[in-house]
């Protein structure tokens, strides 16, 4: 079976800021409240017209120009914000890329949804189905915020990444032996009699969320996936250059950390700029790290979330030595 690596990196941002300020005009917060909660400051949320395809098309288009590519053989969009229940976004967004005719569908895990759609791209790649897929996590969860619950409003933004996976020389991710842009074994798990903690009860448009049973489950769930992940790769915490968990809140990020034995200085967060972008947040901070030269080819990346199903996944990465596209939707470079 062929291996899989990462052969580009994409993503990409709306333009509006929105500070915790600007939320406290009408909620019943104030700045160092939601900070102090969430390490949030600031949030990107789409403007009137701007699509989850929106977001998804361009940091997909910008993960195929870091990659060096015009197409691929499949197209996987992992959201929990669909523009539409039916169909799914995935056509559309490859259609729109230029790839008519080429397979495409949508992946719903919520804030996992990057990793089980990286799991996706991976099989697909090792059964010989495709040879190389674009995997695109895209999300405008301001569009189903309830804007009066100060337990949701003020942890989602919005955004888009992207990578292209690709056919590559087998390589274990070790200490011996780095394979540059592979992708580790993807660890993933479900507990369905928690699907009511983070939901979109049927009939009401907006997102739901209890926050305090999320807490506990999310930091023990994503312990043990990514310890897991690790033992696969024969790997401990103190091998991983970087670890890039889903960007849930700051409290959350910080307790698996320590819980997994990975210290501060090698964790990967830009939740105080963008907030959660649920299945997007691994994905945007990648993009984002390695374009600022946060993360260098090379480096061992532990990714690992957790989201609404309940799901939970992980999985180790190798850098590629590639050059991240990365920025503001409809702009060139960097935010």
């Amino acid at each position: 079976m062929s291996a899989a690596v990462i052969l580009g990196v994409g993503g990409s941002l709306p333009e509006r800021i929105v500070t915790n300020d600007d939320l406290a005009t009408s909620l019943d917060t104030t700045d160092e409240w939601i900070r102090s909660r969430t390490g949030i400051r600031t949030r990107r949320w789409v403007g009137p017209g701007t699509s989850t395809a929106d977001l998804a098309v361009d940091a997909g288009a910008r993960a195929l120009r870091s990659a060096s590519r015009s197409t691929v053989d499949a197209v996987i969009v992992a959201t929990t914000t669909p523009d539409r229940s039916c169909p799914a976004v995935a056509p559309e967004v490859a259609s729109r890329l230029g790839m008519i005719g080429v397979p495409a569908h949508d992946v719903s895990a919520v804030c996992t949804g990057f990793l089980y759609g990286l799991a996706n791209a991976v099989g697909l790649i090792a059964s010989g189905a495709a040879r190389t897929v674009l995997l695109i996590a895209a999300e405008t969860f301001s569009t189903i915020l309830d804007p009066a619950d100060r337990g949701t409003a003020v942890i989602f933004g919005d955004g888009a990444g992207a990578i292209v996976v690709g056919e590559g020389e087998p390589g274990a991710i070790s200490l011996g032996a780095i394979s540059l842009g592979a992708v580790g074994p993807c660890v993933l798990g479900s507990d369905g009699t928690g699907a009511d903690l983070i939901q979109v009860p049927a009939g009401d448009q907006y997102f739901r969320m209890r926050g305090k049973e999320v807490f506990r489950q999310a930091v023990e769930r994503m312990s043990d996936v990514a310890l897991d992940a690790l033992a696969r790769t024969g790997l401990g915490p103190d091998d991983v250059d970087h670890l890039a968990p889903h960007q849930a809140n700051r409290r959350i990020c910080d307790a698996v950390a320590h819980r997994i034995g990975v210290e501060e200085s090698r964790v990967l967060s830009n939740v105080d700029t963008v907030g959660n972008t649920a299945a997007a947040s691994i994905p945007v901070l990648l993009a984002e790290a390695a374009a600022d030269g946060r993360v260098k080819a090379g480096d061992r990346v532990l990714t690992v979330a957790f989201g609404g199903g309940l799901t939970w996944g992980a999985a180790t990465l190798v850098w590629p030595d590639v050059t991240a596209d990365f920025g503001v939707l409809g702009r060139v470079g960097r935010r």
